[in-house]
């Protein structure tokens, strides 16, 4: 870990985890923290939707909600952002606190339940930006809405002209019933509103799902999503499920759990995913992530492109930059010259 984020790790330790996450965003707007300036390796080079990406390495849903930074958060070496969740309206989300750090065991549990500053705002941020890198935009529901599918409608016509992948957030565990929607017949319906919505642009539309799916669910998902050609899946979102093994004093409290703990059960989730897509679309591999080896793994596992979030919260932007590192030293052990040539290997 470098130095200077030691430094700023111990400070943000000793704060509320939301409000810490406050300070990142401010620090990212007001250009404190550093870029990466570095090239990347060749070998992590990938393209995909008719794009190059110069590394597979994403930063996931939850950290920008709003859109506030996605170009500072480009420049801390990701090679993909994705904002959101949106939700049409705006909303407080549940009660604080709702984020909890388990440092023993590397992970977070949330409750967040989709606060945001609604669509229009997102929409005034995004229309305002210069259109670099590569930008996803991840949307959701409103918790009281009586029309959840057509909360997805609005927001995906809506930020269609201005990302480079939308995301339909099926998945959270924090919106009540919000899972549901994971069912064949509800998904179904949900996915082709969204396509006839913007059937008029070209943006790649994918679906993200939980962990916690068992196979009966994941024939039901890819069943659809190859049935109606989606573009891909992102496995997956927060576990309800809680690992025997965790030791840390918030372990029970309520919610999503991210980070290390996540990582077997995401990846496992993950792979059974690919056995059933065989590689019809691309998946994205997101959950548990720290390190290049556990990029990697995802990868392996079928992944064409990994995304983190938690992992930031112990070990700051510098992490980037390691993973990237190991992943390149790891792809070229193993003979491979490019990440496309790694995806699915252990299939």
């Amino acid at each position: 870990m470098a130095v200077w984020y030691a430094l700023a790790n111990l400070v943000l330790s000793r704060i509320d985890a939301e409000t810490a996450h406050g300070l990142a965003i401010a620090g990212l707007r007001t250009g404190l923290l550093p870029s990466d300036r570095r090239g990347d390796p060749s070998s992590l080079a990938i393209d995909l939707w008719g794009r190059s990406l110069p590394n597979p390495i994403g930063l996931a849903a939850g950290f920008d909600k709003n859109a506030e930074v996605p170009d500072a958060a480009l420049g801390m070496g990701f090679g993909l952002v994705e904002i959101g969740s949106v939700t049409p309206r705006p909303q407080p989300g549940n009660p604080r606190p709702r984020v909890f750090r388990l440092p023993e065991d590397r992970g977070v549990i949330n409750r967040m339940g989709f606060p945001g500053e609604g669509l229009e705002a997102v929409l005034a941020r995004l229309r305002q930006r210069q259109r670099t890198g590569f930008v996803g935009v991840n949307v959701g529901a409103n918790k009281d809405s009586d029309d959840r599918a057509a909360d997805y409608v609005v927001c995906a016509r809506a930020l269609a002209p201005y990302a480079d992948y939308l995301v339909c957030n099926v998945s959270s565990p924090n919106t009540p019933g919000l899972r549901n929607l994971q069912g064949r017949t509800q998904l179904a319906d949900l996915l082709k509103r969204v396509q006839e919505a913007i059937a008029g642009s070209s943006v790649p539309l994918v679906v993200k799902i939980a962990p916690d799916a068992t196979d009966d669910d994941l024939d039901d998902i890819v069943g659809v999503c190859r049935e109606l050609r989606m573009d891909g899946i992102i496995v997956g979102n927060t576990t309800l499920s809680r690992p025997p093994s965790l030791r840390a004093a918030r372990r029970d409290e309520t919610g999503g759990l991210s980070g290390a703990p996540l990582l077997t059960l995401s990846t496992d989730v993950l792979r059974r995913t690919a056995q059933r897509v065989e590689r019809q679309f691309p998946l994205i591999g997101c959950g548990g992530v720290g390190s290049g080896a556990d990029a990697y793994a995802k990868i392996r596992a079928g992944a064409s492109l990994v995304q983190l979030y938690s992992a930031l919260v112990y070990e700051g932007p510098p992490l980037v930059r390691r993973i990237k590192d190991e992943l390149a030293a790891l792809l070229a052990r193993d003979g491979f010259t490019s990440v496309a040539q790694a995806v699915g290997a252990d299939l």
